[in-house]
């Protein structure tokens, strides 16, 4: 019987029949962090980025007005993801110390919430749209960066609302004519659209609860 004689075994970039595997990018790291004092009440989000070599590249924080504590988690998750988006970024872990939005990322808790349904829907996209992305679930003790940051945001916004008070107090009380503003009042502010959310360029300091009218207009693009 003739012996049977095997084909050498190639060593080259397609060994073995095998595409090459494209190399995977390094992850960036997000510690995010939202609260609420109340909850609801006054409410921000802090974001701490690390990129691949652990260096922090931006501290990220935001009021974000009267809300819930789990839609705060959500604003600074987008946020995060946000920045990926704009900086060209493909690749994110999040860490968090809400297991509820990290087990709702993953797909183990179902949202019910009606108002954090949009905020889940957003961020799911928008992890989708990245090539590598996870979320894990950290104790507070491993996020206190970005819980300063956020506390941070509610600080400056309340410390900023004492002072008014207590300049309100010292001032003379002016008459009812001057301090009612003019019903239908239209103020012209410049925003940016992005990932589902509308971002306002200026500071618009507004009661909580108000509503308001928004026109759009939209732009062309700077030359």
């Amino acid at each position: 019987m003739a012996k049977r004689v095997l084909p050498p075994r190639t060593t080259g970039l397609f060994a073995d029949g095998a595409s090459e595997a494209k190399p995977v990018a390094a992850a960036y790291r997000a510690n995010i962090d939202g609260g609420s004092r109340g909850n609801p009440g006054p409410a921000a989000y802090g974001v701490v980025i690390r990129d691949a070599k652990g260096d922090i590249v931006a501290k990220l924080k935001k009021y974000i007005g009267r809300m819930t504590n789990n839609v705060a988690e959500y604003y600074g998750l987008i946020a995060a993801l946000d920045y990926m988006q704009s900086q060209g970024i493909r690749a994110l872990r999040i860490e968090s110390d809400s297991e509820l939005l990290v087990k709702q990322m993953r797909g183990q808790y179902k949202v019910r919430s009606p108002e954090l349904q949009p905020l889940f829907e957003r961020a799911r996209k928008m992890s989708q749209a990245l090539e590598s992305f996870r979320i894990d679930h950290v104790y507070r003790e491993q996020n206190r960066e970005a819980d300063a940051l956020a506390n941070e945001a509610m600080d400056e916004v309340e410390g900023g609302s004492a002072k008014s008070a207590k300049a309100a107090v010292a001032a003379p009380t002016p008459a009812k004519s001057e301090t009612r503003a003019p019903v239908g009042e239209v103020r012209k502010i410049r925003a940016r659209f992005r990932s589902g959310v509308l971002y306002l360029l200026e500071d618009v300091d507004l009661p909580d609860g108000v509503e308001v009218d928004v026109l759009l207009r939209l732009l062309p693009p700077k030359s």
